[in-house]
């Protein structure tokens, strides 16, 4: 469901800025390309599959930024194309390891999942940082999650772990790009109703012999309830994107910003 038009914005906010959205071509990523490229951004992105059909974007390369290669194709089509970028959004994400807990995560689970939550981001902002830097201005926004501070164990602690080491990379990072004009923050999302998460719902809707609904209400149960009642919808992810890497939150550095609906129970 398209809502972009719900919110109100500047149609010429981002005119002139190059932007990258990592795994832009669905889900959360699909609507940070949509949101920012209808506020006049120049938009590249990035997935492992092709581009979809109907979608359009500035740039598209495919490419898997798991690994080192994947992340260098890409940097280095940006770069021979746009020049350099003004905001990177380290959006790619996700696992899929096995339920069963600790003993069903090989080394190979973890490694998938470190490279491609953490790894992936560190090296795109390691290839994009220099030409910020130079320039003196730029934004980087990693999208993180909620894992890293409620983490589910089933299936996804080495997902949690890594997403854990990029809040606090992130931290880090922008003590050391703050001064040289680069804005650095994370955004922690929870349950957001993308299309895989509507898959899950009726795969779990299945199994437990309920409908959507029922599936849905099976999914937030087992995070602890969410107070608003809903998931988050990835519009709502790409508005505060849209935000953090504007003029708006000049002073915004640094900070990480959760989105959950209220999920996450401690201050």
């Amino acid at each position: 469901m398209t809502v972009v038009s719900a919110f109100s914005f500047d149609p010429n906010e981002f005119t002139g800025k190059r932007v990258l959205v990592t795994g832009g071509t669905k889900g959360m990523g699909e609507a940070i390309v949509r949101r920012l490229s209808a506020a006049g951004a120049r938009v590249a992105t990035n997935a492992r599959s092709p581009l979809p059909e109907g979608e359009t974007s500035a740039l598209f390369v495919q490419a898997d930024i798991s690994t080192a290669e994947g992340v260098n194709s890409v940097s280095s089509r940006v770069l021979e194309v746009f020049g350099g970028l003004d905001i990177l959004v380290n959006n790619v994400g996700g696992s899929s390891a096995p339920s069963g807990g600790f003993a069903a995560l090989t080394d190979a689970h973890w490694q998938a999942d470190i490279n491609a939550n953490l790894l992936a981001p560190v090296r795109l902002d390691r290839a994009f940082l220099p030409g910020m830097i130079e320039r003196g201005h730029g934004v980087i926004i990693h999208i993180s999650s909620i894992q890293r501070r409620l983490p589910l164990y089933e299936a996804t602690l080495a997902y949690a772990a890594a997403k854990a080491g990029l809040s606090n990379y992130s931290k880090g990072l922008s003590k050391e790009v703050g001064p040289k004009g680069v804005r650095v923050n994370a955004i922690a999302p929870g349950f957001i109703e993308t299309t895989a998460a509507t898959a899950l719902i009726r795969r779990i809707a299945d199994e437990a012999g309920t409908d959507e609904d029922g599936g849905r209400r099976l999914l937030m149960d087992s995070l602890g309830g969410i107070p608003i009642g809903r998931p988050g919808r990835p519009e709502e992810v790409a508005e505060l994107v849209a935000f953090l890497a504007s003029p708006r939150a000049a002073s915004i550095h640094g900070a990480e910003y959760t989105i959950d609906g209220g999920t996450v129970p401690t201050v």
